[in-house]
Order: C-alpha cells, then sequence, then structure tokens
C-alpha cells in the first residue's frame, strides 16, 4: 500500500527520471561537441560574474521598489519629508546600478552562453524546468535594462506599454527566476569561488583580465552618467540623457505646459486656487496668493529617470493653505490636481508628513522670478525627499482630508 508521505518521493523521482536522450543527429552546430573551444571561460569566471551582477542586481530591485511604494504607497508604507534629499540618493542609485549591469550582464551571457546548447537539451523534467527558469531570467533581465535605458532616453515608442507597471511587474519575474537560479547552482559557484586563485596560463585573455575590463567598463558608464545626479561630476557627464543644468530658468524640463495641453488655463487671467475641505471652501487668485506669507526653500527635484537638480523655490507653506480650511496639518492629508485634465500623474496624494513640513511649498517663483510656464506657472507643488513626478505642476486644486 502507499501511504501519503511517499506521494512527494514519488514525485521527485518522477521529476528527476531520466528523458529519452533526442537523437544523435540533431547534435549539430552550437550543440555539437567542441563548438565553443575558447578557454577563457570557467566556472570561476561566471561565480564572479555572477556574484557582482547579483549584487548590482539586488541595489537596483530594493531602490526601484522603494521608489514604486513612495508612487504608490499602501496602508503600512510611510516616507518621511527629511532628509531632503534621501529620494535623489536612492533613486540616482538605482539608475546608476542599472547601467553599471549592462557590461556586467553582457559578459555574464556570453561566459554561460555555451551551456545553453548543452547536450542533452534537457536531462529530466527537473533539469528542464530549471533550464526555463534560466530562459525567463535572461528574458525578464534583459527586458529590465533595455526599458530602464529606454526610459531614462525618454524614448516611450518601442514601449507599447506602460513603463512604470511593466518594469516594476518584470523586476518581480526576474528576482523568482534569480532565487531558482542561486537555488539550483549555489553550491557549484561556492566551490569554483573556494578553488585556488593560482590558475595555470591559458591562450587569450585571462580570467583576470577579463574581470577588470568589465570593471573598467562598468565603473566608465557610471563616471559618464552619474553627473546627471552628482553635480560636481557634471561636466564629465557625457553620455547622461540630462544635464542638471539644462532647461528654462537652468532646469530640466520632462513635460512642458504644451505637452500637458495646459497653456490657454495656465495663462487664463480667471485662474484661481481651489482649497476645499467638508463644509469649508478658499478660492485663491494669483495676487492672493502673493499676499499670503511667502517662503523660500532650497530643494532638488529629483525624477524617476536618475537625473536631479537642486533650485531655490518660493511661494506658500501648504501647511498655511491647508489652515485656511481650519485643518490640521499634522493629521491632513492633500490631495494636489493640476490643471492638466488627464494623465498618470496629473494629480498626488500629500502624506501629513510632508503637509506639515515647513519646507513643503506651493511655490510661485523659481530663483529670483516667477515659474516659468514649464516648470508650473502660475503654481506648483515642491515638497523634500520626493519623486518628480508627484511634485504637480500647474495646480488648480487642493483637496484637504483631516483625520485623527
Amino acid at each position: 500500500m502507499t501511504g501519503p508521505a511517499s506521494v512527494p518521493r514519488r514525485i521527485a523521482q518522477w521529476c528527476l527520471a531520466p528523458l529519452p536522450p533526442p537523437p544523435a543527429t540533431l547534435r549539430r552546430g552550437p550543440a555539437r561537441p567542441g563548438a565553443f573551444p575558447s578557454r577563457s571561460r570557467s566556472t570561476r569566471l561566471t561565480g564572479q560574474l555572477g556574484a557582482a551582477l547579483g549584487l548590482a542586481f539586488g541595489i537596483c530591485f530594493a531602490t526601484g521598489l522603494l521608489s514604486h511604494l513612495i508612487q504608490h504607497p499602501p496602508d503600512w508604507f510611510g516616507w518621511p519629508s527629511r532628509p531632503i534629499g534621501l529620494y535623489r540618493f536612492t533613486q540616482g542609485l538605482h539608475v546608476a546600478t542599472g547601467l553599471a549591469s549592462i557590461p556586467l550582464l553582457g559578459v555574464k551571457l556570453w561566459s554561460v552562453y555555451p551551456r545553453l546548447f548543452g547536450w542533452p537539451p534537457a536531462r529530466s523534467l527537473a533539469h528542464a524546468a530549471e533550464r526555463t527558469s534560466l530562459a525567463v531570467l535572461v528574458a525578464s533581465a534583459l527586458f529590465l535594462l533595455v526599458s530602464g535605458v529606454l526610459n531614462i532616453s525618454r524614448w516611450y515608442a518601442p514601449m507599447p506599454f506602460f513603463f512604470t507597471a511593466g518594469h516594476y511587474r518584470m523586476a518581480w519575474l526576474a528576482l523568482g527566476a534569480l532565487l531558482v537560479h542561486v537555488g539550483v547552482h549555489l553550491p557549484a559557484v561556492r566551490a569554483a569561488l573556494a578553488r585556488p586563485r593560482d590558475e595555470p596560463r591559458q591562450d587569450g585573455l585571462s580570467r583576470r583580465a577579463l574581470l577588470g575590463g568589465v570593471a573598467t567598463a562598468s565603473g566608465l558608464i557610471t563616471l559618464t552618467t552619474v553627473g546627471q545626479t552628482i553635480r560636481p561630476l557634471a561636466g564629465i557627464a557625457v553620455l547622461a540623457p540630462r544635464h542638471p543644468g539644462t532647461g528654462p530658468q537652468g532646469l530640466p524640463v520632462n513635460r512642458t505646459a504644451d505637452g500637458a495641453g495646459v497653456r490657454t488655463t495656465a495663462l487664463d487671467p480667471a485662474y484661481r486656487l481651489q482649497i476645499t475641505a467638508p463644509g469649508r471652501r478658499v478660492s485663491l487668485d494669483l495676487a492672493a496668493l502673493h499676499a499670503l506669507p511667502q517662503y523660500t526653500a532650497r530643494l532638488p527635484i529629483a525624477c524617476v529617470e536618475g537625473w536631479s537638480a537642486t533650485a531655490t523655490w518660493t511661494g506658500v507653506r501648504l501647511r498655511d493653505l491647508v489652515a485656511l480650511v481650519d485643518a490640521d496639518p499634522r493629521h491632513t492629508t492633500a490631495l494636489v490636481e493640476s490643471l492638466q485634465v488627464s494623465g498618470a500623474y496629473r494629480a498626488c496624494t500629500v502624506p501629513p508628513e510632508h503637509v506639515d513640513d515647513p519646507l513643503t511649498l506651493i511655490a510661485l517663483r523659481l530663483g529670483d522670478a516667477p515659474l516659468h510656464l514649464d516648470h508650473g506657472y502660475p503654481a506648483r507643488l515642491i515638497a523634500p525627499n520626493r519623486p518628480g513626478v508627484l511634485q504637480t505642476k500647474w495646480v488648480s486644486r487642493i483637496t484637504v482630508e483631516e483625520y485623527r
């Protein structure tokens, strides 16, 4: 009699049972013996590249997940308003590690390329499942890097999907496939990395030279792009798609007023900022906004694409506007809406931590001049430690919700 305890054992035996080998006549081209004669490839090289790539991917995944949670916060998640440059650092690190991973992934794939044509293609059902997970890992990793580069270049035509959603979901798929891959190959990698460092001389490029070349390529990519976040390196950021000092009033612009379709409404003399709360409503024109106490804050704009720039903003504190409708900013969320009538980021919710922060402004001026139209004239939100997509431009309405 077969008991319940034997069922998992039978399933395991079934999955590990050898499959019939395919006909030898199919073993041609890259599947033939000796098709890849290079001696530069080794398990140790693959393990070292995998460790470096795993570290870069881990940092990239963690910072990307953080950015997603900030933009789409679940009930349990909170994000502070200080330090003011924390998001600038984490998102800059996200983009930098993603770009540095490009040569790492390329050489890693080169090092394991011959294994794609191993014979037989599948020794068992378990082996076939492991190879399928590897295909998923490679495809998802390439998708993440290619789509990430397209995003920071603001070239969305090749992506028939919403970048943020696609990138986020594919990251989780890649993480799952990576965990399966590491679980299967960890013993072999540990054994390879534990071998003595002294290796016999070989023809062609040595392992150390290859690793040095990859490290140099990753370092050069980082140095020539990270200047879009670290201002002292801006002069050598020749590969960066955005330069922090380029744009109206010395700041880059992602979405212009014409692109958002707000030029007419933003320049309308009848413009009013509506502030509403249950049982209370205030309407302010530009003259009334300028008549309120004005405050100045030096804050960065930190874009999800990796660039950031610091500027001096002047305007009315959000906490003061909330107080006009008799709400306590310490216990208030504010829905800030744009004149823009459509778009994923035409509105954002400001949590109490930011509503109550004295650095959170409805800005009216940038530097010594009124806001440029493309920077959000007549009024825009600017708050510390927030992604640029949540710094709503062309603000038209603030809906206040107070809770205890």
